[in-house]
């Protein structure tokens, strides 16, 4: 079959699915289709300018002779009999130099350049390639003719901004081939840069590749035994005192963040995503409200990167909000962490958060339902806990063939409806992950920021990790991390005796641990994500401020009243706050820390 040729027609039209009836070949049999193949629906009638439009669609279901497809733009004007393209392709994403710093919708359509050439509607059925074929990149082979290669080694490399793009043999590429040719100079990314020999044939590989978003660029790496899988040793140091040492984040693990509305999930994204300790950001903005991606979008080139630069020098933004079409947002997770595991099988460190995933389960419900497949709990597919597992899976520590280790850390985000946690979505992405941080409509609403709820928060890589913490944090800080949990814990429970008690319903001691709670919740686990110095706490001042403030609350102290327990605690409280708020080692540091001392 080639390449765009009609091999169908519409037989029905149900919103974004379609159904196509196969033609005959010349052998009289319908023509073959595939899951997952791309096909392009042509309307016999004209789009706007008097322009042919071509819908992009995805094969989600074959049976004899037919297939329905989901459709990923309107599919008004669609008619019975209009002519259907296949195309011989799944849904894949143009991987290459150029990538850093753009912003993408759900099928990676450069939506600025777009937007640049057909104004703020952006039309349907246009065809845009998602790296730029006129840009030119200095291009540097480090094979010579004759070497041996495999899928996925490197070939040669450009510069992308900051970063050493490295060039490799696809990664389909079968056994072993020969470098035949070789060239070295300025191209575009579509002009050929060496031929590779196989026993069957010779390729030509230029700096992009097309990649299958539903298959994980590993996979073919990892069966070959090109690449290997290795267990998470170290965390993700996000300079977020509460995340780092309360409920950690492996580099190349799964956590996800459930919160109600207004329980600050943007705020929190933002600063994990400027302040981790990664090379590469990927935002997938997958059915949020569009003035919530609106503001990360104009936010992050004016953002200042820590590690020097502009934030969205080393950011890729999938952006497909909830007013954009419903199949896009289900395919725009697979985009963005297929460009994100490209960068990982790199060496780079690559942090992934997609906002929300909520959003992208509701776009596999609508399609499930139009479908008219069976039901699970509250009308979501009986395949969402798999599909969620399968997306969380393609994170991890990967070796490449050069021995350079990259990392793939996924961050979801969940919405439940009223901040419900028992809800299918939120309750699938729990039996995945390995951090959970649930953020607290009731913590908000006391301007306790990140509104985390330590109580109800875990993570299963603070013992995973526990030899990391032992050599760079001291051989009892994981137990000293839950001697504080437990501590939190205690001072909750005498929180709600005193609600319905008051102060003289309470012990002297019990009194004391109460306010020793309060202090540890506002003096480490709050944090101002507006002040330049304590939106970020390096995790040398974590160190610090933890063991100074461990050393205050377990210090033995005889008090004669509980107004003295008060004015004790206020005071204490006062000074570390101010202490975060000043910078390191400066002079109003260490006046606040000899007056720490001094209590």
């Amino acid at each position: 079959m080639n390449s765009r040729q009609v091999t169908a027609k519409v037989k029905g039209v149900r919103d974004d699915i379609v159904t196509i009836q196969m033609l005959s070949n010349a052998e009289g049999a319908p023509y073959p289709v595939i899951k997952n193949e791309v096909v392009h629906i042509c309307p016999t009638r004209l789009g706007v300018e008097g322009r042919q439009e071509f819908l992009k669609a995805e094969v989600l279901r074959v049976r004899f002779g037919e297939a329905d497809v989901q459709v990923f733009e309107s599919t008004r004007g669609v008619a019975i009999g209009d002519p259907v393209e296949q195309t011989g392709h799944m849904l894949s994403v143009s991987l290459g130099p150029g990538l850093l710093g753009q912003v993408y919708d759900g099928l990676q359509n450069p939506l600025e350049l777009i937007a640049s050439q057909h104004g703020f509607f952006l039309p349907r059925g246009l065809e845009v390639s998602g790296i730029d074929p006129h840009q030119h990149w200095a291009f540097v082979p480090v094979v010579k003719i004759g070497a041996k290669v495999r899928a996925g080694d490197v070939i040669g490399a450009v510069q992308e901004g900051r970063f050493k793009h490295k060039i490799m043999a696809p990664f389909g590429l079968q056994g072993e081939a020969e470098v035949s040719w070789v060239q070295e100079g300025s191209f575009n990314v579509t002009t050929p840069v060496a031929r590779l020999k196989t026993d069957r044939n010779e390729i030509e590989v230029t700096m992009q590749q097309q990649w299958p978003v539903r298959v994980p660029v590993s996979e073919p790496l990892l069966r070959a035994g090109n690449s290997k899988r290795l267990f998470p040793n170290e965390p993700l140091l996000t300079t977020i005192r509460l995340i780092d040492t309360f409920f950690p984040i492996a580099r190349g693990g799964t956590a996800c963040i459930p919160g109600p509305f207004g329980a600050g999930k943007t705020v929190l994204q933002s600063l994990i995503s400027r302040f981790s300790d990664v090379d590469i950001v990927v935002i997938v903005a997958c059915g949020e409200r569009a003035g919530e991606v609106v503001e990360t979008i104009t936010e992050f080139p004016n953002m200042a990167d820590p590690k020097g630069g502009s934030l969205m020098d080393r950011t890729v933004i999938i952006c497909n909000t909830s007013s954009m079409p419903v199949a896009a947002r289900e395919a725009s997770i697979y985009t963005g962490i297929t460009i994100a595991e490209y960068y990982r099988q790199m060496g780079n460190n690559v942090l992934l958060i997609a906002d929300s995933t909520s959003r992208w389960a509701q776009a596999m419900r609508e399609t499930s339902g139009r479908l008219e497949e069976i039901p699970g709990e509250e009308a979501f597919p009986a395949y969402l806990d798999s599909s969620v597992r399968a997306l969380y899976e393609r994170a991890g520590l990967i070796e490449n063939n050069e021995g350079q280790r990259g990392s793939l850390t996924l961050i979801g985000t969940v919405s439940p409806a009223g901040g419900n946690f028992e809800e299918p979505v939120t309750q699938s992405t729990l039996r995945t992950v390995k951090s959970f941080l649930g953020l607290s409509a009731e913590r908000a609403y006391k301007r306790a920021y990140p509104a985390v709820d330590p109580l109800l928060s875990w993570s299963r890589y603070l013992e995973q990790l526990s030899d990391w913490y032992s050599a760079h944090m001291g051989e009892d800080w994981v137990e000293q991390v839950k001697s504080m949990q437990k501590l939190l814990q205690a001072g909750e429970e005498i929180q709600q005796m005193m609600q319905v008690t008051g102060e003289e319903g309470v012990t002297l001691d019990d009194y004391i641990t109460y306010h020793k709670a309060i202090c540890l919740d506002q003096v480490y686990l709050q944090q101002d994500a507006f002040d330049p110095v304590d939106a970020s706490t390096s995790v040398e001042r974590q160190k610090t401020l933890f063991i100074n403030l461990l050393g205050c609350l377990t210090m033995p102290r005889e008090f004669s009243s509980k107004e003295k327990v008060r004015a004790h605690f206020t005071k204490l409280t006062g000074l570390f706050r101010n202490l975060n708020y000043s910078r390191l080692h400066s002079p109003d540091y260490r006046k606040y820390e000899d007056e720490i001392k001094a209590m």
